[in-house]
């Protein structure tokens, strides 16, 4: 069973998944999360951490996720994958469409990095 939680720092969106992204059933509620969240926020982080498996399901609703991410001007990371859900989604070329992290911290860091970068060039 997949189970969601999202919560914001920094004026970041951070999506935390728990559990199993492998039917139909748990697909629809992620994307349901992620179009709620795209909604609002202009950063978005997929906490994998807590994620056990994916089939293709999930792997097709991460591919939707990144096309809608990318139309509504959301700016999107994964972070926390273990090795096997890295190896799937490898096998599914999904690493070469988003952006990957090794932790929530390492991805929010990236966000903050970029805002800055982009208020330098700005001034």
């Amino acid at each position: 069973m997949l189970h969601l939680k999202t919560r914001a720092a920094d004026g970041i969106t951070i999506l935390h998944c728990n559990g199993r992204l492998v039917d139909r059933e748990e697909a629809c509620k992620f994307s349901d999360a992620i179009s709620s969240a795209i909604s609002y926020a202009p950063s978005l982080i997929i906490d994998l951490s807590g994620l056990e498996s994916i089939d293709s399901a999930g792997l097709g609703e991460l591919a939707v996720i990144q096309m809608w991410a990318r139309a509504s001007g959301c700016s999107l990371k994964v972070a926390g994958a273990n090795a096997c859900i890295r190896q799937i989604m490898e096998s599914a070329n999904l690493l070469r469409i988003f952006e990957t992290y090794a932790t929530v911290d390492d991805a929010a860091s990236a966000f903050r990095q970029t805002s800055s970068q982009a208020a330098r060039g700005a001034a």
